[in-house]
């Protein structure tokens, strides 16, 4: 694994104009990742047990009862 000292290392023996093309090189590879993680797509079923509903879910709502009648 490279460590950050050594990055910092080589790119202080570069020309300005070299790290201009360092810096634009990371951008790129950041806005990569980012675009990587949008597109991923939610499987089925990925979301069981993180919420629960209450039993009475599925009864009527006592506000609409004159409504429904």
């Amino acid at each position: 694994m490279v460590s950050t000292a050594q990055i910092y290392k080589k790119i202080d023996f570069l020309k300005s104009s070299q790290k201009i093309e360092v810096i634009n090189y990371i951008d790129f590879l950041l806005s990569k990742e980012k675009k990587e993680s949008y597109n991923k797509k939610p499987k089925f079923g990925c979301a069981k047990g993180r919420f629960k509903m209450s039993d009475d879910f599925d009864e009527p709502l006592e506000d609409l009862m004159e409504y429904m009648y």
